[in-house]
């Protein structure tokens, strides 16, 4: 099996190649915004051609949730026009294409754990430009698997976590949203999925279609912060408590809307791969990595 990734610099693409380094049987090729530039026809069909993957492995993106508000053109080139051009690339090499997705496709009001088939409805530029995405790999490639997460965590990367851990260093308290609710993810179980989905495709497991992946349980980030520095004191990553107080989204805003709702059920996934949701609190035992 011939793998080609996108993003190797970001959270999940960094994951990505640390579990393939230590597979000898797969051959992959890993490349950053460097080396490929997603939005380039001409450059990703060169690549494409060439390297001849059986899977392609979009892990790139633009994440900057706020400045897409702004920068709209911008993020709608990465994460709509480069995934339409790797997905048609793979459509002529007959290649199956992984593409990584978002929670935020949702406007987040539901009271219920978001399913695959409910109504998207992004409220904002990241998620509409997600979205677009979404439905231009689907569009161009019928051998695709579309992978929505959230709350994405790890050694690699900035995210919620070392967030917490660097200011905890120079406060004493902290005020954290706690009417947000979804499932924190860590990066490197994603990859995991991912290489799983990619290796059951290989043997003709052909259950294409769009997927939920994240972390259980479900929690506000107000307990998800209170929980990272509970393992942070007991490692000795911090040396004392800190007081984290729950404030509302009205409390601290921001130029784009969270969603209030970013649970994910992940039914689907487990039934066709055999996948179990990330298990962030194991993930966090290892939070020296994230300091």
């Amino acid at each position: 099996m011939r793998i080609l990734i996108t993003g190797k610099n970001g959270q999940v693409g960094s994951c990505l190649v640390e579990q393939l380094e230590a597979q000898t049987e797969l051959t992959f090729l890993a490349l950053g915004r460097e080396e490929l530039d997603i939005t380039d026809p001409i450059q990703v069909n060169k690549v494409v051609s060439e390297f001849n993957p059986n899977i392609i492995i979009n892990a790139a993106a633009y994440t900057a949730v706020d400045k897409a508000e702004q920068e709209c053109e911008l993020a709608n080139a990465i994460n709509k026009e480069g995934p339409q051009n790797l997905a048609h690339a793979a459509n002529k090499v007959n290649a199956v294409i992984i593409h990584v997705s978002t929670d935020y496709v949702f406007d987040g009001d539901s009271t219920e754990s978001y399913n695959e088939s409910d109504v998207t409805s992004p409220q904002g530029e990241y998620g509409r430009s997600k979205l677009a995405g979404e439905h231009a790999v689907s569009q161009a490639c019928p051998k695709h698997i579309i992978l929505r997460t959230a709350w994405v965590f790890g050694e690699h990367g900035n995210n919620f976590v070392k967030t917490m851990l660097h200011l905890a260093k120079t406060r004493d308290s902290l005020g954290v949203v706690a009417d947000q609710f979804g499932g924190p993810t860590y990066a490197g179980d994603i990859a995991n999925a991912i290489l799983t989905i990619s290796k059951q495709i290989a043997r003709d497991n052909h259950a294409y279609g769009v997927y939920h992946f994240s972390g259980f349980p479900h929690v506000s980030w107000h307990t998800f912060a209170e929980r990272i520095f509970e393992i942070a004191l007991e490692q000795n990553v911090l040396v004392q408590p800190i007081q984290v107080n729950p404030i509302t989204t009205l409390d601290y805003p921001t130029p784009a809307k969270r969603p209030a709702n970013s649970r994910l059920n992940c039914d689907k996934i487990h039934n066709a791969f055999g996948i179990k949701q990330s298990d962030w609190q194991a993930a966090l035992v290892r939070i020296q990595e994230y300091s």
